[in-house]
């Protein structure tokens, strides 16, 4: 399992920008993945490559102010595409709670190898 501490992600209305029919990621969006890029590269983070995954992220927003928790999804899995798995498709299962706010915000993202349980036969 990995378990990483990484800064409060964008949200995903500011992390994507639209110019005419051009959509790209934000300055603060690109910010963010090579923040999460550092973080890997000095904590040697492996790599799944296609292996299925699944990934428990805890935010820890900057305040109690009440925000759509679903809208970091999208930048937290595609910061780590081509560092902890080859695509965000590996995703089999996502988990995303509230946290306890902290000072600068944050969150915690936990992944590891999914294991398919198959039911019993009847």
């Amino acid at each position: 399992m990995i378990h990483l501490n990484l800064p409060y992600p964008p949200s995903i209305n500011n992390y994507w920008i639209a110019s005419g029919h051009r959509r790209f990621i934000s300055q603060r969006g690109r910010d963010f993945k090579n923040d999460v890029a550092a973080y890997c590269k000095e904590y040697r983070v492996p790599n799944y490559g296609n292996s299925p995954v699944w990934v428990d992220i805890i935010l820890r927003p900057r305040s109690k102010k009440l925000m759509d928790i679903d809208n970091c999804v999208k930048p937290i899995l595609d910061s780590l595409i081509g560092i902890v798995y080859t695509d965000d498709v590996s995703v089999q299962r996502i988990t995303i709670e509230r946290g306890l706010p902290i000072k600068g915000g944050g969150c915690v993202v936990m992944i590891g190898q999914f294991e398919e349980v198959v039911p019993p036969q009847v």
